[in-house]
């Protein structure tokens, strides 16, 4: 049986590197890993508890995040860092997925958080912020599974991650990591 992992991608933009990167996990899993890219972020509401009322939850929220969720046995997410944190997509997923309180489909989870930023550092403390939220969204964070690759926009101007030795080399021992934590968990 393979281990299923959600993948979240904080970036909507299509060309995003982030979301390249998300690609290059689910072209490079290794055996017995299944890494699903989550398509739907665009279209889940802003978390609001006025919606998130049983029986008439928004469909994208419900019916698609909180079911794949629910099938994942851990998430990897992918953040770039906006103007020093994590983008509001990511951070209204977590919320989304924080919810029913203390049955979340984060609850009790591995989460690791990796990604790709222009800057120096790679988008460190947008993946701490992430790290943070999900953890206090119930899911067990995999505190020392980290991947933070600087200068996307130089590094990924003429080479997609998946065709990056280094790179793929990185993400695979990362989903390795991840697929270990969801097999203690269960």
């Amino acid at each position: 049986m393979s281990v299923r992992i959600l993948a979240l991608v904080g970036s909507l933009r299509a060309g995003s590197h982030n979301r390249q990167l998300a690609e290059a996990a689910v072209k490079h899993a290794p055996e017995g890993v299944d890494v699903e890219l989550y398509e739907g972020l665009v279209e889940v509401p802003f978390y609001n508890e006025d919606i998130d009322v049983e029986g008439s939850v928004p469909a994208a929220a419900a019916a698609q995040l909180r079911e794949a969720a629910g099938r994942a046995d851990a998430f990897l997410l992918f953040s770039p860092e906006y103007n020093g944190t994590m983008p509001a997509v990511l951070k209204n997923a977590i919320d989304w997925l924080s919810r029913p309180y203390g049955a979340g489909a984060l609850s009790g989870k591995p989460v690791a958080v990796v990604g790709t930023a222009f800057g120096q550092f790679g988008g460190v403390w947008a993946q701490d912020e992430a790290r943070k939220a999900a953890g206090l969204a119930g899911g067990a964070v995999l505190e020392d599974v980290k991947l933070s690759i600087p200068g996307s926009v130089v590094r990924f101007a003429e080479t997609h991650p998946a065709d990056d030795a280094e790179v793929v080399a990185s993400l695979t021992e990362v989903l390795a990591q991840v697929a270990q934590g969801a097999a203690a968990a269960a």
